[in-house]
This record gives structure tokens, C-alpha cells and sequence, in this order.
């Protein structure tokens, strides 16, 4: 009955709850449910738990602990990861809270378990250099890489996150006239306007040319498709970034980063917009973050960019030194007192 219970308690939860109460987006279930199954399978690797022997009164301080431990310990997660996974298993936690009354004490036990504060390294990014490299990899004569080089142009141009780019229909363009721009739909269910260059939608026209992909007849249609005509997945768009990433770094291996993945081109974009001085405001409306803050992390990064501006802004108000020199100790005195006095 344990058992039953705990999955009734997860479906209304996934099923329910999320969708229907707190309106959140269907990639927030997803990664909810994902952290879901990391934790029932530490259960059950790490606890010898059956899945299906499952209850409520697993979900406890101590295993929920010790499963934070054993991400970052064991798997190699990072922080942000664990404090994702922990933000899951709270979230539900709070919802057990008044349909579980009689466990109260194990919730708020488990509500108390606090985030790890993680360090803000700079964001790895390719260099421009990288980035010309890179969309330089794909033969462009080519009707399969002329679309590998439409998505690695749209998705640096735009900033977008992966999953963004995987979700963008033909009705998201806005290219038949300009201002050039696309309609993304991003984290929190909320749409943003992004510009796009006009070298980027030249690709694209070239792309849906090619795969006679008609902006007024295929407005639902996925700009990018896999070979059964679903969308692209994540992972899809990783592999062809990593294959061209791959080709670049054996041309010139310093421009290259040693590991690359998609959020790379948007850090990429967002800082070599800051470098040529666009405001970091507008950097924050095109990534589509909610706060300034979270924005702030590429202008601590660029150190360059920071000194060059503080030394252009610097006068020079100290009062100009002497240059007289003594040559023996009988002349230090003398020299001392007269030191500021012209």
C-alpha cells in the first residue's frame, strides 16, 4: 500500500500538480522527473531499495543527503546540479505537505536541507576566432551540412539555450522583411523577440530552399527535423556541434576548447556582445534572463574588457613627481626636504 501510495503521490504531483496548479513548463517536468529516477535509482543501487518496495518513508532526511553526497561524490556532478536535483525533491516535498499531514515532521526535516553555495568561474567560450573556425567545418554545398551550419549559425546568432532551438517552428520567423528577427519560447513559458544578422538568415533562406520549407504552407513544422520528421532532439544538436567542433580543434587546437557543448555559443555570444559594447541590459533581454544579475556574470568575466575601460577612464590627478637623483648620502638630506616643494 506504501508503495501505492508514493507512486498515487508523484503522478498527482508530475501529472497534476505542476502542470495544472503551478503552471509550470513541460522541460520543468521533465527535468523534475528526471531527478525522480536519479534518486529511486540511487535507492536502489546505493540503498538496495526495490523500486516497486518504494515508499513515502524513503524520502527522509538521510537519504536525501546522502544522494546529494553521492551525485557529486560518486557521479561527478556539479553543484548547480545538486542544488537542481535537491530544488525537485523540495518542490514535491512542499506539495506532501498538505496531502501528507501525518509525515509533517519528515517534510520540514527534508525542507531544511539548504542548497551548497557554488563558486561563479567564467563561462567557458569559444573566442571569435573559435567561432569562424567553427562554422567554417561544414560544406555549405553540402544539403546535410548546409543544415548543420544553419543550426550552429541560429544558435550562436541568437543566444539561444538548446532546447529553445530544438522547440523553434517555421511560424517563429520573422524573416520576410526587416527588422530580421525569431520568437523563442524560453524557461518559464515566456517569449522572447531575438534579432537575427542578415548573414544568418541568408543561410536560412538557403536552408528552407533546399528542403522546400515554405514560411505560409509549414508555420507548425519544426525548423530543424530529425529523419522520422519529429523534431531535433538535444542531443541530436550536441552530436553535430561536437563533429565540427572536433574538425576545428585539428585545424587550430588553441581556439578551440578541449570540451564543448551548445551552451558554450551561448556564452560565446553573450560576451562577445559585451566585448564590443553592447549594454548589458539588452545582453539580458536576448538571452531571456529574468534578472540583471544572472546577466552580470559575462561583464565579471571579461577582465580585459574591465581594465581597458578603467584605464581609458583614469586622469591623472597625482601631482607630477621629481626627477632629480642623489648620487652620495651627503646629498640624501638635502634632497629629502626639498621632495614636493617645486
Amino acid at each position: 500500500m506504501a508503495a501505492n501510495n508514493l507512486a498515487k503521490y508523484i503522478t498527482g504531483f508530475l501529472g497534476g500538480c505542476l502542470p495544472h496548479e503551478r503552471n509550470v513548463s513541460p522541460n520543468t517536468i521533465a527535468a523534475y522527473r528526471d531527478a525522480f529516477v536519479s534518486f529511486f535509482s540511487f535507492l536502489r543501487d546505493e540503498k538496495q531499495i526495490k523500486i516497486d518496495k518504494a515508499a513515502l518513508s524513503d524520502i527522509n532526511r538521510e537519504h536525501v543527503v546522502d544522494y546529494l553526497r553521492w551525485l557529486i561524490e560518486k557521479q561527478g556532478k556539479s553543484i548547480a546540479t545538486r542544488n537542481n536535483r535537491l530544488a525537485a525533491i523540495r518542490s514535491f516535498v512542499s506539495y506532501l505537505q498538505y496531502d501528507n499531514i501525518e509525515h509533517l515532521e519528515q517534510w520540514q526535516r527534508v525542507l531544511a536541507i539548504k542548497n551548497l553555495k557554488k563558486e561563479h568561474p567564467t563561462p567557458a567560450h569559444f573566442t571569435k576566432e573559435g567561432i569562424k573556425l567553427l562554422l567554417e567545418q561544414p560544406d555549405s554545398t553540402s544539403t546535410k551540412e548546409l543544415r548543420h551550419l544553419t543550426i550552429l549559425a541560429l544558435m550562436y546568432d541568437t543566444g539561444c539555450r538548446v532546447q529553445e532551438l530544438a522547440d523553434l517552428t517555421v511560424g517563429s520567423l520573422r524573416i520576410q522583411c526587416m527588422p530580421y528577427s525569431i520568437k523563442v519560447y524560453g524557461k518559464g513559458r515566456k517569449w522572447r523577440i531575438v534579432p537575427l544578422s542578415e548573414h544568418v538568415v541568408a543561410i536560412l533562406n538557403k536552408y528552407m530552399d533546399k528542403y522546400h520549407i515554405d514560411c505560409q504552407i509549414s508555420m507548425k513544422r519544426p525548423i530543424f527535423c530529425n529523419c522520422a520528421g519529429s523534431k531535433l532532439s538535444r542531443a541530436g544538436i550536441t552530436y553535430i556541434l561536437k563533429k565540427y567542433a572536433d574538425m576545428a580543434r585539428i585545424c587550430d587546437p588553441t581556439i578551440i576548447p578541449d570540451i564543448t557543448s551548445c551552451h558554450q555559443l551561448r556564452h560565446s555570444r553573450a560576451m562577445h556582445l559585451l566585448q564590443s559594447g553592447v549594454n548589458l541590459v539588452w545582453i539580458r533581454d536576448l538571452l531571456g534572463h529574468t534578472s540583471i544579475q544572472t546577466t552580470e556574470v559575462y561583464a565579471r568575466a571579461d577582465s580585459k574588457q574591465k581594465r581597458e575601460a578603467i584605464e581609458q577612464a583614469s586622469e591623472c590627478l597625482t601631482p607630477s613627481q621629481p626627477d632629480a637623483e642623489w648620487v652620495d648620502n651627503n646629498n640624501l638630506i638635502t634632497w629629502l626636504k626639498g621632495l614636493g616643494k617645486r
